[in-house]
């Protein structure tokens, strides 16, 4: 099999898990609609101050991702199949495979969610193709960074507990630009000052991607 066909196989093989067991896209969307009406019982109507909105929405993300990203290897560990997928594909399709299904999974949940968190909130947005880009440019980065540090969370006994705690210092630029480009996409500030966050998610996404993918390999064979 080529390169390309490797990392589409092991895309397919996790996406075929996952509407077997909806896992991993149960508990995002259990945990990030239970955040969602705990915050909006607490503020009981009130208005959302853009700010704190901006962050909320990003930490409810972050940890929602923290919930199911870390399955992508730990499944393999638990399963024994590890072994299998290092016979059967190079480290860099099994990080891509991975990678898309992250990608995928966050999306996916970004589409349910973000209109529900507007209307929660009662927020309207002034910038609405910033928005979009924010967020899109925000779950791809978020599944990039926890498909790499779920690998190394895999191998240690505390998997879950680690990868949040690895995440958190790597993640905080993005989760910052992400938020700042929220606020600012909510608010219809300085759309000048808005593209300087997209290109930071933009870089960030891309050097994550490129130092995975180079550092993968020891990650996954060691």
């Amino acid at each position: 099999m080529s390169w390309h066909r490797k990392c589409i196989a092991v895309l397919q093989k996790d996406m075929r898990l996952e509407f077997r067991t909806r896992y991993a896209f149960g508990a995002l969307i259990m945990f990030a609609v239970t955040t969602l009406v705990a915050i909006s019982f607490s503020l009981a109507g009130g208005i959302v101050d853009v700010d704190i909105a901006a962050s909320l929405l990003w930490i409810i993300f972050f940890f929602s991702a923290m919930t199911g990203v870390s399955r992508a290897f730990v499944q393999e560990e638990e399963t024994g199949s590890a072994i299998a997928l290092k016979m059967a594909a190079d480290s860099g399709p099994v990080f891509l495979g991975k990678f898309l299904f992250n990608a995928a999974l966050l999306v996916g949940v970004a589409v349910l969610v973000v209109p529900l968190y507007l209307v929660m909130f009662n927020l309207s947005v002034a910038l609405i193709g910033g928005f979009v880009a924010t967020v899109f440019l925000g779950v791809v980065g978020l599944a990039a960074a926890g498909t790499i540090l779920s690998a190394l969370a895999a191998q240690s006994a505390l998997k879950g507990s680690l990868l949040t705690v690895l995440s958190l210092p790597i993640l905080l630029p993005l989760l910052i630009g992400a938020t700042n480009a929220t606020r600012t996409a909510l608010s219809g500030g300085n759309i000048n000052s808005m593209m300087t966050d997209l290109s930071m998610l933009i870089f960030y996404n891309g050097s994550v991607l490129a130092a995975s993918l180079l550092l993968f390999e020891y990650v996954w064979c060691e």
